[in-house]
């Protein structure tokens, strides 16, 4: 059992760029443990039911991000806040959720196991309602500018052109935070968001040294950091690599030994290829790298 912890904005180096924000907050509720110093962080967002590539650009930035050491927050809802605090999960990194309704109660409900992920690798779970307070519509809104709030960058993933998720880039910008849109295809609803906001001056986010310079983070950085590992500690991601160095490369075998779903199986070896642990031999076949 988690117990819940309290602070006020100025009291946490990390929590302290909240004083500056509109309507900060007066006292924090938290689950799990703060970062003791101000780290990069960044905010990634996005709609509640992306796209496979939403999906799968989510886990790649967020993954690549969380190994450089860099902080990731968002909202623990469901589509891509929660694959923004997986794929951190996923790279080992720190990842806080910021929720719209009072601890401890988690929600959505369906997000109970990540929330214990989030809190069992060493981030938190924050809010800035009493205990127990319920989940009204209006609080996920407010809650957006602590999202932003807390961050130095925030990434839209996708967005809809009336879509909750842009009300984090308003405050963002607001903040003077560097606001990044993931562009998309032009006749795609859910792009239309993301391509809006670039329109309106937000930089392009078409690869992780995009936001590592902004952050004056060296891409040399990145690429030492991404470089520095030893095997993949996840399932079904572990389970995978242990086929591999079995001998097994055939994608469909190794589905079938592990009776992983096929869905299941491209996320995994997505992850193992974006971590430069295997990589792609062609049809379905694949190797350590």
């Amino acid at each position: 059992m988690w117990n819940i912890n309290k602070t006020l904005p100025h009291e946490s180096e990390w929590t302290r760029p909240l004083q500056n924000i509109a309507k900060p907050p007066s006292v924090l509720r938290y689950l799990g443990a703060l970062p003791s110093e101000r780290t990069p962080t960044v905010a990634i967002v996005g709609a509640r039911k992306p796209t496979a590539y939403g999906e799968e650009m989510t886990l790649k930035f967020a993954f690549e991000l969380a190994k450089c050491g860099i902080i990731i927050v968002s909202g623990l809802a469901l589509g891509i806040d929660a694959l923004a605090h997986k794929g951190a999960l996923d790279a080992g990194g720190i990842t806080i959720a910021v929720l719209g309704n009072g601890l401890p109660t988690i929600y959505p409900s369906r997000h109970q196991s990540l929330a214990r992920r989030i809190l069992d690798n060493g981030g938190a779970i924050l809010s800035e309602y009493p205990e127990n307070s319920p989940a009204w519509p209006s609080n996920f809104l407010e809650r957006n500018r602590i999202v932003s709030g807390l961050s130095d960058a925030v990434l839209v993933i996708e967005a809809a052109e009336r879509s909750g998720t842009l009300s984090t880039a308003a405050h963002a910008l607001e903040q003077g935070r560097t606001i990044f849109a993931l562009p998309g295809h032009i006749t795609s609803p859910l792009s239309t968001g993301c391509n809006n906001l670039l329109k309106q001056g937000a930089t392009p986010a078409t690869s992780v040294d995009d936001i590592l310079h902004a952050l004056k983070i060296m891409p040399e950085q990145s690429a030492k950091s991404l470089n520095t590992k030893s095997r993949p500690t996840t399932d079904p991601e572990s389970l995978i690599f242990a086929k591999l160095e079995e001998g097994l490369t055939d994608g469909d075998e190794i589905m079938k030994s592990l009776s992983l779903p096929a869905s299941d199986f491209a996320v995994a070896i997505t992850m193992l290829e974006i971590g430069d642990f295997v990589v792609s031999l062609g049809a379905n076949r694949w190797s350590i790298k």
